[in-house]
């Protein structure tokens, strides 16, 4: 009885010390994210300073608002082998190099042209951070907690938001050919912070073990896992993937496997398995939607919604526009609570099922303000109420979700190539969204533009339902073993949930330990 009630006393005091290293090492890896959620917060608001400034048109605007998006590609893509060669921890760290450039070009932009340069380089370094944040996140931390921590990407994406509102209203009033200037230039502040914090990180013990350092992957490990037998059967399982024999215990070894990427993009595209297929159809598919939905719209031009809506004001428009930052905000922290407790599905489908109401709604109230000559209290009312329920709805369960499931679905060997796929195509939607909402709405009318996004969010719902496991407490190399039969993934799920039960019924306790990991304590 001494024994059994003396290994409770001591494992609790463990847990809080690898947690907060794991999450100290996700808050430093996503702060990465900061750089893309301010860039999109304070160019919605700089927007109508710079055309004013520049005298540009609103194709130009449309195409300032939403290329940064697009040069992404250069970066994400290219993020992918630059991780494997380089390692997780300083892409991070080249990601936020090229931000800091790109932002310091934007903001000493003298024309048109040395924006969109100053946009360029900015959009290669979002690319970059875009992709790395959530690999690294994932790769480090234990499966008990993986959906929290992974979802800090998302998390530092809505800080970032917020604060380029908040530099929106703070430098509306100077002069004009200065507010925008500062408020674009003091993007670059983050960048400094971020190279110097991630001196502290460790390198993911994932890519550690693919160039063959076993020791020092073990090592991160011990540190990141929630016990001991965690860590080792995490490394042995890093090690399978690998192609390591389970036996080997050298702190150094040859990996004679790709350990750069070659071959994998043949894998994901050319002779994918039914497995990587499905994968990659999900991966993908939930970075389209997320971006096709119309969050973009809604947070890049919140203030023309406004405007639209009714509200004339510059002050009260930026105000509005702070509480849609400060909503979404609030609403993705706790959504980083629930998703380790509740799961990916339910929090996905609710969240999908209630942006398909909110927008649809908003269409509505912003279809009856156009057809009306005068104000009409309770569709302004209705208008603004609308537009805060939709990100916060998406906030609660789309918008983390995407890079948590994207980031814990690919196996090893495809982790980096086929994350910068998924961030390639949130960026490309994210881009034709941005650089053609003003174009949509004016050939179709506003209300019709979010009935359009309506849509797609239906479509959305359906294709989430059918096609999309539940991941909550598995390790990510047995996550694989999910996909392979798109709708009939259902029948795997309930064989490993067999398997599990079995093991705890033969008593393989230490294994049962570091593979479920459900979030909660096993021992009584």
């Amino acid at each position: 009885m001494a024994g059994l009630s003396t290994q409770p006393d001591f494992e609790p005091p463990k847990k809080p010390k690898r947690n907060k290293y794991a999450f100290a090492c996700a808050i430093l890896a996503s702060l990465t994210s900061i750089l893309l959620g301010y860039d999109i917060g304070v160019m919605s608001g700089a927007i109508d300073f710079i055309q004013k400034d520049l005298k540009i048109s609103d194709v130009q605007v449309e195409i300032v608002m939403g290329i940064l998006n697009v040069y992404c590609l250069v970066g994400s893509f290219a993020a992918g082998r630059t991780s494997d060669w380089l390692g997780r921890r300083y892409t991070i760290v080249f990601a936020g190099a090229i931000f800091f450039v790109g932002a310091l070009l934007m903001g000493f932009a003298t024309s048109y042209t040395f924006l969109m340069v100053g946009r360029f380089v900015a959009g290669i370094g979002v690319g970059y951070a875009l992709m790395i944040a959530p690999v690294y996140t994932a790769e480090v931390s234990p499966a008990s907690s993986r959906g929290f921590l992974t979802s800090f990407p998302e998390v530092f994406i809505n800080g970032g938001i917020l604060l380029g509102y908040v530099s929106n209203y703070a430098f509306s009033k100077l002069r004009l050919n200065l507010g925008w200037r500062l408020m674009l230039g003091v993007g670059s502040i983050p960048s400094i912070f971020l190279a110097v914090g991630v001196l502290a990180m460790p390198e993911s013990p994932r890519w550690l073990v693919m160039q063959g350092r076993l020791g020092e992957a073990k090592k991160v490990l011990d540190k990141t896992s929630d016990s001991i037998e965690e860590a080792q059967l995490r490394l042995s399982d890093i090690k399978a993937a690998a192609g390591i024999p389970e036996d080997c215990t050298d702190d150094v070894v040859q990996v004679q496997k790709q350990s750069h990427g070659e071959g994998v993009w043949k894998e994901l595209l050319l002779y994918p398995t039914p497995a990587v297929r499905h994968i990659l159809l999900c991966g993908i598919g939930i970075h389209f939607f997320q971006q096709a939905s119309g969050i973009d719209a809604v947070v890049l031009y919140s203030p023309k919604i406004f405007e639209k809506a009714g509200i004339t004001s510059t002050d009260h428009k930026l105000l509005a526009t702070v509480a849609v930052g400060f909503v979404k905000t609030i609403f993705i922290l706790v959504a980083t609570f629930l998703l380790d407790r509740i799961g990916r599905r339910p929090l996905l489908l609710s969240s999908i099922i209630g942006m398909v109401a909110s927008l649809t709604t908003l269409g509505f109230s912003l279809t009856v303000i156009d057809h009306s000559d005068e104000k009409i209290p309770w569709a302004i009312a209705l208008c603004i109420t609308m537009v805060l329920a939709y990100v916060a709805l998406f906030s609660i369960g789309m918008g983390p979700i995407t890079w948590v499931y994207s980031s814990e679905i690919f196996p090893l060997r495809l982790r980096a190539q086929g994350t910068s796929m998924g961030v390639a195509v949130n960026r490309v939607t994210s881009g034709v969204i941005g650089m053609t909402f003003i174009s949509l709405y004016k050939a179709i009318t506003i209300g019709g533009a979010f009935f359009l996004f309506a849509g797609v969010a239906v479509a959305a719902t359906l294709f989430f339902y059918t096609c999309f496991p539940e991941t909550q407490g598995k390790t990510l190399e047995e996550t694989e073993g999910l996909f392979g039969k798109f709708i009939g993934w259902r029948k795997e799920a309930k064989k490993l949930k067999e398997m599990k039960k079995a093991k705890e019924v033969n008593g393989d306790d230490g294994k049962s330990n570091g593979q479920i990991q459900l979030g909660n304590t096993v021992t009584k």
